[in-house]
């Protein structure tokens, strides 16, 4: 559930949409949540009390409605993964596809990620860090909003191992200029692709339904994958 512990930030880089969770989702997170959710009032996590083993450790913030990371999260159970979302039904959704496929390697945060990066992830902890359709935010005026921006940039590397990777995707070209150029730009980042390259969607990001309607309209999707090196 959401956290009441309020931060001063004057920027948000999303909006909490309304939506309502359909009854299975809601017995889901009344029923499983205190075992596979996470709170922001829980502090700084100890990932391997967590999960109770020594994994290596995926992240993504903002699954939306959850499906592509919970198949990703029965594909690989030898990984552990976390998923940071604000909208409740999407993360009833994913609470609900854990338990139908009895997952153990799946946790969930419903809150701010920027606030979840710097109040709950330990340094160095996570080894692939996923960001995957985030809102573009199209008007020039709230481009100060779009999540990728040097102070995230910097505290995602923190949280990073060395040799960590940060796999960010896209459909709305001018936002992957512009996380190309906030990434090309960042301190302790390389691009795996060579400088100003895109990657293949690799096998390991699942074609959602939204994606796969894009692909009829001959939209284009952008995926960039960056290795902290220092």
């Amino acid at each position: 559930m959401s956290d009441s512990v309020e931060h001063k930030r004057s920027i948000r880089s999303f909006v909490k949409r309304t939506g309502r969770m359909t009854e299975g989702q809601q017995r889901a997170m009344e029923e499983h949540w205190s075992e596979l959710g996470l709170t922001h009032q829980q502090g700084m996590l100890d990932i391997e009390t967590v999960f109770g083993r020594k994994a290596p450790l995926v992240l993504e913030v903002g699954f939306g409605n959850g499906d592509s990371l919970v198949e990703m999260a029965e594909k690989a159970p030898e990984k552990d993964f976390i998923g940071i979302e604000v909208h409740e039904p999407g993360v009833g959704r994913l609470i609900n596809g854990v338990v139908t496929k009895e997952l153990t390697n799946l946790r969930a945060y419903c809150h701010d990620a920027v606030e979840v990066f710097q109040d709950c992830i330990p340094d160095g902890a996570i080894d692939r860090m996923q960001l995957f359709f985030p809102d573009p935010w199209h008007k020039k005026r709230h481009n100060k909003r779009r999540i990728v921006q040097p102070e995230f940039v910097q505290q995602v590397r923190s949280k990073l191992v060395v040799g960590g990777i940060w796999h960010m995707a896209t459909d709305w070209e001018p936002y992957a200029e512009h996380m190309m150029e906030v990434m090309s730009a960042a301190e302790g980042f390389k691009n795996i692709a060579g400088e100003g390259g895109y990657v293949p969607r690799p096998e390991s990001r699942p074609l959602t339904k939204f994606e796969q309607r894009g692909e009829r309209l001959g939209h284009g999707v952008w995926d960039l994958m960056f290795e902290r090196v220092e």
